[in-house]
């Protein structure tokens, strides 16, 4: 996909996931009930705001290696981040079943990837030394908070990987806040901050009435009636053509 300027992804930086996953929904481009990711990766500094970045992708586990295993090096990695245009967010697949074994994350890990571009992670794995991380402002999705590194090491990196029920790939446009992650998917990313003002603009008339004086039961279905309307309206100009 191309990526956005700027000034796009600072758009989507001040919407909130939930209306950026309503706004995908007026392209019809996928299932309503996919695109999101699982509650087993939950937003850990939900203070942070938005994060808003492109995948980066790889595999852990906290297991000891194999005798004999050969471990993915840390700088061949580093290396390979540059494939990804920044803002640049770290996807990391947990192998170890259970996983947060031992945590891949932490203030000298969030650290590195800051200086590689990386604005946050998303894994369904742990995180450690939260106070550093969050002190630094970065954007932590995981599992849940661990002690110990264990013996964690990379596995591979730079393919796709499945986080939170979802098949995530390296270059994927990501935005997360507290209510956890969405994928945006990079045909329809460039007119999704528009959409999501449509949407906002039509459900505002809902709100407005269930919060005005006059409001009955009567009046309520004509505003809700109105507002499907206007979905299908939006639908009809956003979704792409020969759909």
């Amino acid at each position: 996909m191309e990526a956005l300027s700027a000034t796009q992804l600072n758009a989507l930086r001040k919407i909130n996931s939930p209306t950026i996953a309503n706004a995908i929904e007026m392209f019809e481009i996928r299932p309503r009930n996919t695109g999101s990711l699982g509650p087993e990766v939950r937003c850990l500094f939900p203070g942070l705001g938005t994060m808003v970045g492109y995948a980066f992708t790889a595999v852990i586990s906290a297991d000891l290696p194999a005798k004999g295993h050969s471990v993915t090096q840390r700088s061949d990695y580093w290396a390979a981040t540059s494939r990804v245009t920044p803002p640049r967010v770290a996807v990391v697949q947990d192998l170890d079943n259970p996983p947060c074994r031992g945590s891949f994350w932490g203030e000298v890990n969030s650290n590195i990837h800051r200086a590689l571009g990386f604005v946050g992670t998303v894994t369904n794995g742990s995180a450690r030394d939260l106070e550093e991380m969050e002190k630094l402002g970065f954007f932590t999705f995981a599992r849940s908070p661990s002690v110990s590194h264990a013996y964690v090491h990379l596995v591979d990196f730079g393919g796709p990987v499945r986080v939170g029920g979802e098949v995530v790939n390296p270059g994927d446009l990501l935005h997360g806040d507290r209510h956890g992650v969405v994928i945006i998917p990079g045909e329809i990313a460039p007119g999704v901050a528009d959409a999501a003002a449509e949407v906002d603009a039509a459900e505002r008339e809902v709100i407005r009435y269930c919060q005005s004086e006059d409001f009955n039961v009567a009046g309520l279905k004509n505003a809700y009636d109105n507002l499907q309307a206007r979905f299908l309206q939006i639908i009809e100009r956003r979704k792409p053509a020969g759909r």
